[in-house]
């Protein structure tokens, strides 16, 4: 997540779905899965030794089910699921929440709240194996919305610039959990 300010507002990007990471996945379970399918195929036409039942036909199963979800991963990457910004206008008394969906009647999502609705911005901080560093603007009706993503890894550091940055632009306390 990355700052920058424009006129009087300050704006943060997200990468979504669009990472190295995913497109490895994705290419890999496609091809593991056609292997498989592959596999389960020669078999159903007697072009290896395995017997079709039951081997041939697991491996033409699990075949089809990692070749759909690496399509599918394939897929979230294309359409980069999960990007969008964050805006915060001083002008306007405005904050701005957008984030891409999958592609449909509702493919983005538009939050937007006013200055006085914001009660604080808040630190979820959970250590151990599986650590967890959000932030998340906290409204006056008691609903928390996330402002980060659960499965960036953020540097304790950044995460507690960026809430301060945030907190003292809005003019609203910062919390702690």
């Amino acid at each position: 997540m990355s700052y920058s300010e424009v006129g009087s507002a300050i704006k943060s990007d997200f990468t979504g779905s669009r990472q190295l990471n995913n497109i490895f996945w994705a290419l890999t379970v496609s091809l593991g899965g056609f292997g498989f399918f592959l596999t389960g195929l020669a078999s159903f036409l007697k072009i290896n030794e395995l017997s079709f039942l039951p081997q041939g036909i697991v491996l033409l199963f699990y075949g089809t089910v990692g070749s759909l979800l690496g399509i599918f991963i394939g897929l979230t990457v294309w359409w980069n699921v999960g990007s969008g910004y964050n805006e915060y206008n001083r002008d306007l008394q405005r904050i701005k929440l957008y984030r891409k969906g999958y592609p449909g009647k509702n493919r983005e999502l538009i939050l937007t709240f006013s200055f006085t609705e914001v009660k604080s911005i808040k630190m979820r901080i959970k250590e151990g194996i599986n650590p967890k560093r959000q932030l998340l603007l906290c409204l006056t009706d008691n609903r928390e919305i996330p402002l980060t993503g659960i499965d960036q890894q953020v540097a304790l550091n950044k995460i507690e610039n960026d809430a301060i940055k945030i907190a003292k632009y809005l003019n609203v306390f910062l919390e702690t959990e």
